[in-house]
């Protein structure tokens, strides 16, 4: 994970996972906002961009200590399914 390491990272290290999937720009954009947005309302990760009276627009992402537990929870489980 590109964001592990406690710095900003851009929101289009999101974009790349559906580089070699067949969908549509404005549809990849609306996926990834939901997302982020869902990491963020659970603690996840910190959005850093704009805020206008009825939309986010976020640039950057930030992983919290939560997130990064999350995301070695996941990673554990992950390795055992594998095995």
């Amino acid at each position: 994970m590109k964001c592990w390491g406690g710095q900003k990272t851009d929101r289009r290290i999101f974009a790349d996972f559906y580089n070699d999937k067949k969908i549509k720009e404005t549809l990849k954009t609306k996926i990834i906002t939901k997302s982020i947005e869902r990491l963020i309302d659970k603690g996840a990760i910190l959005g850093y961009g704009v805020r206008t009276p009825k939309k986010w627009f976020i640039k950057e992402v930030k992983l919290t200590k939560l997130g990064r537990k999350i995301w070695q929870k996941w990673q554990s489980r992950r390795q055992k399914k594998l095995l």
